[in-house]
């Protein structure tokens, strides 16, 4: 008897073969992932200092904007890194 897992884990190698990446492709993804996490650290550090500025001003409207702003650009960072990840693992980079 399978257990659940195992047919699960069945089902998806069919549907999804996993590739083998080579050396060259592993050290691009490294290379993208600490490029990435740079630009992240950085813009966060950036818009945090200007957020405590503003909470110390009492400017508490702009500090949600700065916020909500910081949410979409990781979000859009992430989704760059991410599509640039899966042209390494097509080939196409």
């Amino acid at each position: 008897m399978k257990t659940a897992y195992e047919l699960a884990m069945e089902r998806l190698s069919k549907a999804a073969p996993a590739t083998k990446l080579t050396s060259a492709q592993k050290k691009q993804l490294a290379e993208l992932d600490s490029t990435y996490a740079a630009k992240i650290a950085g813009r966060e550090i950036a818009l945090k200092d200007e957020i405590g500025k503003l909470a110390a001003a009492g400017d508490f409207e702009k500090v949600e904007t700065l916020q909500q702003q910081w949410v979409n650009e990781r979000k859009k960072l992430q989704a760059g890194l991410e599509e640039k990840k899966e042209q390494v693992r097509q080939g196409k980079r």
